[in-house]
């Protein structure tokens, strides 16, 4: 079966912009390829939150929070899913997670994503 992946987390300026990736590990293609994977994130004390989902014929979505500042696009021969996020704000910084949005799989341990004022 294997697992999503998450990496690209760091500490960012206000203001500044970042990448993350989301990749099918121990996952073949054929597997990874037909996966809705959703990025989530959370702050300590608060709910996991939805932020950006893309389908394997690459639909994407976005919550308002995010519209207009984060980028999701995928590489299928990477298996690999990116969360491309401009315009960083201090309301961004938390952990950020991807999963499989249709069946969820047990989540990882995600990426810290610190914006700096």
């Amino acid at each position: 079966q294997g697992q999503l992946v998450e990496s690209g987390g760091g500490v960012v300026q206000a203001g500044g912009s970042l990448r993350l990736s989301c990749t099918g590990s121990r996952m073949i293609t054929s597997v990874f390829n037909p996966i809705t994977v959703g990025w989530y994130r959370q702050v300590p004390g608060k709910q996991r939150e939805f932020i950006a989902s893309i389908s394997s014929s690459k639909t994407t979505d976005y919550s308002d929070s995010v519209k207009g500042r984060f980028t999701i696009s995928r590489d299928n021969s990477r298996k690999t899913v990116y969360l491309h996020m401009t315009g960083l704000n201090s309301e961004d910084t938390a952990v950020y997670y991807c999963n499989d949005v249709v069946t969820p799989r047990s989540w990882g341990k995600g990426t810290l994503v610190s914006v700096a004022s």
